[in-house]
This record gives C-alpha cells, sequence and structure tokens, in this order.
C-alpha cells in the first residue's frame, strides 16, 4: 500500500494552510503531499489550478478577484504591496474610471528578484511606500497608485479620466500627485504631468474643459473665476465664466462632483444670490462636457441671446488683486 500524507487523512489542513483558498505548492509538501500530486491535480479537469508559479488555487472554478490579489502577495513575497488600479478602487475610486483589464500591479523591494507572470506586474522600487491596509490588503497610499496607473496607461483619455477621478473623488491634490510624479521613475509621465501643470491653479477638473469648449463660442466668456458684487457691494459669488457685459455666467461645480451635502447647499445659495441680482445663469454637469459638447455650446449661446436681450444688472467685479 503506497503511503499518503496527512492531508490525505485530514484534508481539513488543506483549508488551514490556505488564505482565500489560495496556498504555495510549497505549503502543500509540509503536509507530505509530493509536486508530483500537486501538479497532477492542476492538470486540465483536475480539481485545483495553478495560478502562479508555485502559487495553487484549491478548486477549478474561475478565480474571484481576491483570490487572484491573495495569489500576487504570495507571489511577491513578504513586505509586497498592491497598486495600480486595483488599488485605486480599494481606496474608494470608481472601477468605472478605470482602465479596463490592466491586470495586478505589485511593488516589491528592489533588492527582491521576483519576476512578473501571468496577470501580475512586478515592479521593483527603491521607493516602498508605507502600506495602507484594506481589509487585510496591504495598498499603496493613494497618491503613489494614481501616479503607477497613470504612468502606464497610453491613451491620454484614459489619463484624464483617472486623474480627475482621483482629485474629484478621491481628495489627492494636483499639486501632490505631481510631487509625487517628480520623485518617482520618470518613464511614462509626460501625459499625466502636462495635464496635472494645467489644472494646479484652477478651481476644477471640469473647467479645463470648459475653457477649450469656450473657444468655439461666438462670443467667449469675458472673464473667469473672477469675484462678483451687486449694486451695494454685497458679495455675489466668483463663477466659473462670466460675460460682464451682459451679466451671463457660466458654473460647472455641480452636485455631480460635490458629494457633501454643505457643499451643494451652497451652491444653491449662491445660484439664488445671483438670481436675485438678476444674473442669468447656465449650470452645466461636468459629464455633459465630455459627452454632449454641442449641447452644451447650444446652452450657452441662447442663454447669451437671452441675456443680451435685457438690461444689464448692476454687477461690479473686484477689485482685490
Amino acid at each position: 500500500m503506497s503511503k499518503r500524507g496527512r492531508w490525505a487523512q485530514h484534508p481539513e489542513l488543506l483549508l488551514e494552510r490556505s488564505r482565500n483558498g489560495v496556498v504555495r505548492a510549497a505549503d502543500l509538501e509540509c503536509l507530505e503531499m509530493s509536486s508530483r500530486t500537486i501538479y497532477t491535480r492542476c492538470l486540465p479537469g483536475g480539481p485545483w489550478q495553478r495560478l502562479l508559479p508555485g502559487i495553487i488555487l484549491l478548486h477549478s472554478n474561475e478565480p474571484t478577484t481576491e483570490q487572484l490579489v491573495t495569489a500576487g502577495l504570495l507571489h511577491g513575497g513578504a513586505d509586497t504591496v498592491v497598486t495600480g488600479t486595483e488599488a485605486c478602487v480599494r481606496h474608494g475610486l470608481r472601477r468605472a474610471a478605470m482602465p479596463s483589464d490592466p491586470g495586478l500591479h505589485l511593488l516589491i523591494p528592489h533588492e527582491r528578484k521576483v519576476r512578473s507572470t501571468g496577470f501580475v506586474t512586478m515592479e521593483r522600487t527603491i521607493r516602498m511606500p508605507a502600506p495602507v491596509l484594506r481589509h487585510g490588503v496591504p495598498l499603496a497610499p493613494l497618491i503613489r497608485a494614481t501616479t503607477d496607473t497613470a504612468r502606464r496607461l497610453k491613451h491620454s483619455e484614459q489619463v484624464d479620466a483617472l486623474l480627475i477621478e482621483a482629485i474629484q473623488n478621491g481628495g489627492c491634490h494636483p499639486k501632490a500627485l505631481l510631487r509625487e510624479l517628480d520623485h518617482g521613475t520618470q518613464r511614462g509621465t509626460a501625459v499625466p504631468r502636462r495635464m496635472l501643470t494645467g489644472w494646479v491653479d484652477i478651481r476644477s477638473m471640469a473647467e479645463s474643459r470648459a475653457k477649450l469648449l469656450a473657444q468655439g463660442l461666438p462670443s467667449p466668456p469675458s472673464h473667469w473665476n473672477a469675484a462678483i458684487y451687486d449694486s451695494t457691494g454685497r458679495y455675489l459669488g466668483r463663477p466659473d465664466a462670466l460675460w460682464e457685459d451682459i451679466g451671463l455666467v457660466w458654473e460647472i461645480d455641480s452636485f455631480e462632483f460635490h458629494f457633501r451635502k454643505a457643499d451643494y447647499a451652497r451652491t444653491i445659495e449662491r445660484n439664488t444670490r445671483y438670481a436675485a441680482a438678476g444674473l442669468i445663469v447656465v449650470q452645466t454637469l461636468p459629464s455633459r462636457l465630455r459627452d454632449d459638447p454641442e449641447g452644451v455650446l447650444s446652452d450657452l449661446n441662447a442663454a447669451h441671446g437671452v441675456a443680451t436681450a435685457r438690461p444689464r444688472p448692476d454687477i461690479h467685479l473686484s477689485t482685490a488683486a
């Protein structure tokens, strides 16, 4: 009779040695399972599957995201950190704003020799970040994860969507993202660097698109981000765009980008001040700048016509520098 290892008499040991059903082949061998038995069970039609070199999934179904992340961390070894799109999503960014099928991007200490393979990209770095734990998974901080993702993207539209998501929904400041790009590898940073440099001194990412779109208007705005006051000196607001000669303002800072109720309440109060002063307000969802630019231009041209046809409200600009 052939001798079988402890795993045969105590199959529960397999699950005890695994994490999310993922286990190192070396750990299975410690249960007196031969290498031949392990990999025979991973052949097509077998009960297990090999996810990465020396990393086994103890079932043959499609692996879950958690199982793939676990396999990647086991492959990388101690101190491995998840970065890239998976880290961004686990920090709370929307998966819809991430590039599709990016694989798993991991950071490992520079002295460790572990190769990229399968669905895993291993990046050796001398700048290992202090990990942020989310449900037991070590993640690169969001700023690092965002820049690690951005410099690997090939299309500017993907970079644009990612950076806007990180800034508007993740709370990353453009200056902080630029600093991270400055300190890391320079490969692939030209596009995100150009975008972030143009965004540092404006109030929202949507405004960059609005300024480009406004160039197609017969009468572009006279001012951007200018503080305006009524005839009594009462502060009305600082609209994204203003046509001073006709009292038309354009705002893009809608509830789509301001998720806190207090921000939304301030927007309503500001628009009420505009209306009381006789200003005409065009408010545009940020997504419409991308998805329906012709419709936005049509709205602005129509509002411009209405504003021109009535007396100009008594408003003035701030004289402060």
